[in-house]
């Protein structure tokens, strides 16, 4: 298949049938493939601020409270 025919081009009236659109498309898709978008949306955020993506963890902090 060539790379013409796999490209959709779509009109849309409005933004908000655009967004409609966009909705019905991402709630159809798994759980799994949505977090990997989320995922690799967040790591091109970061590497547009210069942030490298792969060095960012979550920090815990832990305390001992003594009763």
């Amino acid at each position: 298949m060539d790379e013409k025919s796999r490209l959709q081009i779509r009109r849309y009236a409005s933004l908000e049938a655009m967004k409609a659109d966009e909705y019905e498309y991402w709630q159809k898709q798994p759980a799994h493939v949505r977090m990997d978008a989320v995922t690799e949306l967040t790591r091109e955020a970061y590497i547009l601020k210069g942030i490298p993506f792969d060095t960012l963890r979550l920090q815990r902090t832990i305390r001992r409270i003594k009763r």
